[in-house]
């Protein structure tokens, strides 16, 4: 069976997924890709009369059952379409089946999920990845607008502004635990943000990508931090060829444990190509003995959220080393000024130093 990718476009309201969607289209159609899009789900019921606001509850349940169950038979119509396809073909899907549990209660979505004969973990691991777009009404105010949806009732305003900031959270926990979700944030220029996205599907299908650094700092947490989603990584560096690298990480969400096995390639021409796949526990346990002896194991925990439209991650190292604090920035372009919160103190701007990377981190000293 041929290998086809299965691409979520998530995120909150006035995210600027329409037109990633057909950015994405137009640019890997040039590239001698065939791209199949599989609608809004919940747009489509909402312009065909159901509402989430209506007072019925027995139409407002059955109408979330009806978008889980049109979602799960679209999105295997088109993967069966794209097998038929005998070019490189993938499917994009504008959003995807977990978004639909951030909009209802925990009962009423593990009921939803039983009577179509599945669970949460089968419905993520749907997915290649997911692409969550940060809502504009975090870090983008002046660009929110409510006129590309007739159906969206958070208003441009400030109650909703704030409802579409709760949304853009929610969707995002939806789908925390994927291991290849990706936070595509606000930037000073949409194209930016668009340029993002078309990156992090290139990397999905093993499209080699120009080497591009994340911003790194040195940093002292002073405070809370914003609402964020923590997690415990274990790093282990695996034996390779000298220009290669490869990591397996293992990260705990408390309810949730994935690990992925990932390989990075330096090529003659200055790119690098990435890959990337879930293991089992079996197979995790298995490659550890192909550790790295020159590098010892990273455990950290890491604290990710979003702030001002920016998606910042704070790795807190326990082992090899302890008191450092690095902080990074995910898809903040290097002309573009960091929101940082009032509650992270900066010692020092690590970008690009190869004393706090983590491949160096783990040397043997």
């Amino acid at each position: 069976m041929k290998d086809i990718k299965r691409i979520v476009l998530t995120g909150g309201p006035c995210a600027g997924k329409t037109t990633a969607l057909v950015r994405i289209i137009e640019h890997f159609s040039n590239l001698g890709f065939k791209v199949f899009a599989v609608p809004e789900v919940p747009t489509m019921y909402s312009q065909g009369g159901w509402s989430y606001l209506t007072p019925n509850p027995k139409l407002y349940y059955e109408g979330e059952l009806a978008i889980l169950k049109t979602q799960l038979a679209l999105e295997d119509s088109f993967m069966h379409l794209a097998e038929t396809c005998t070019k490189p073909t993938f499917v994009v899907c504008d959003r995807g089946t977990l978004d639909i549990s951030a909009y209802i209660d925990r009962g009423m979505w593990d009921e939803l999920c039983e009577k179509c004969g599945t669970t949460t973990n089968e419905l993520r691991k749907r997915y290649d990845a997911v692409l969550h777009l940060v809502s504009a009404a975090d870090g983008a105010e002046q660009y929110y607008t409510t006129a590309t949806n007739s159906t969206r009732y958070e208003q441009a305003n400030e109650e909703g502004l704030r409802l579409a900031r709760d949304l853009d959270k929610k969707v995002n926990r939806a789908w925390t635990g994927h291991p290849h979700l990706r936070v595509i944030d606000n930037h000073n220029n949409f194209d930016t943000k668009l340029n993002h996205v078309l990156k992090a599907i290139s990397n999905v299908l093993e499209i080699p990508q120009p080497v591009e650094d994340e911003r790194s700092y040195l940093v002292e947490v002073t405070g809370e931090l914003p609402e964020c989603v923590e997690s415990e990584i274990t790093q282990t560096y695996l034996v390779a060829d000298p220009d290669c690298e490869i990591r397996l990480r293992r990260r705990d969400w408390g309810s949730e444990v994935v690990n992925v096995h990932k390989t990075k390639k330096r090529l003659a021409n200055g790119e690098v190509l990435e890959t990337e796949r879930q293991v089992t526990n079996a197979l995790y346990e298995s490659l550890l003995q192909q550790a790295d002896p020159y590098r010892a194991t990273i455990r950290k925990t890491r604290r990710s959220f979003i702030w001002k439209g920016q998606y910042f991650e704070i790795d807190t190292f326990h082992e090899p080393v302890s008191n450092l604090t690095i902080l990074a920035t995910k898809g903040v372009a290097q002309h573009e000024n960091v929101n940082f919160p009032p509650s992270i103190r900066v010692i020092e701007d690590v970008t690009g130093n190869p004393k706090y990377v983590n491949y160096n981190i783990a040397l043997r000293r």
